[in-house]
């Protein structure tokens, strides 16, 4: 884990739970985050909003470990459910099939609930006729579907959006916040 986080086994609680300890942050020798502190329980919600450049995607690149704090601690407790960057964690000379897998073990999801999960995903996503094809092929919008699917599906206890949603088609955008009501 990255310095500043702490990531607890799922198995050591049975209440998902996000702390964030007087978190700072600097990026390109400016002041970004100063002394951010929350907690969050099993299911409770915590929307960000601001203008550009105030750094709501740096904190939750911070939750999800991609980021280290430059001062603070984050604890997370639970399987994580990330979804930041369009594509992002993909690789891309994969096919979506084989992107499908390596995602949902970054996940903490096992091969066996992975292929358990396989066509409830793909479903999901709406990209059957694509699945084979390289995700370097893919748009945003088709490499959101699959990101999203693949990290709802598979279950989290914490999961973190960004404003990724955004490239999708209205139907789709609808069909995604229905499944997050649906994890409350």
């Amino acid at each position: 884990c990255p310095q500043g986080a702490h990531r607890a086994s799922p198995y050591h609680s049975l209440v998902a739970v996000v702390i964030a300890s007087d978190l700072a942050k600097d990026m390109a020798g400016s002041p970004l985050l100063r002394g951010v502190s929350f907690k969050l329980e099993r299911r409770d919600r915590l929307t960000l909003s601001g203008r550009n450049g105030s750094g709501k995607t740096t904190l939750l690149r911070i939750l999800n470990g991609t980021y280290s704090p430059d001062r603070g601690k984050v604890t997370l407790r639970g399987r994580i459910g990330a979804l930041i960057a369009a594509g992002a964690g993909f690789s891309p000379m994969l096919s979506g099939r084989e992107n499908v897998f390596i995602s949902g073990a970054l996940l903490g999801m096992s091969p066996s609930e992975i292929r358990t999960k396989f066509d409830e995903i793909v479903g999901f996503a709406e990209l059957q006729e694509f699945l084979d094809m390289p995700v370097r092929n893919y748009s945003s919008g088709m490499s959101v579907r699959l990101g999203f699917a693949i990290a709802v599906i598979g279950t989290p206890e914490i999961l973190l959006i960004d404003e990724v949603l955004a490239v999708g088609d209205l139907r789709f955008q609808k069909k995604c916040f229905e499944r997050i009501n649906q994890l409350k």
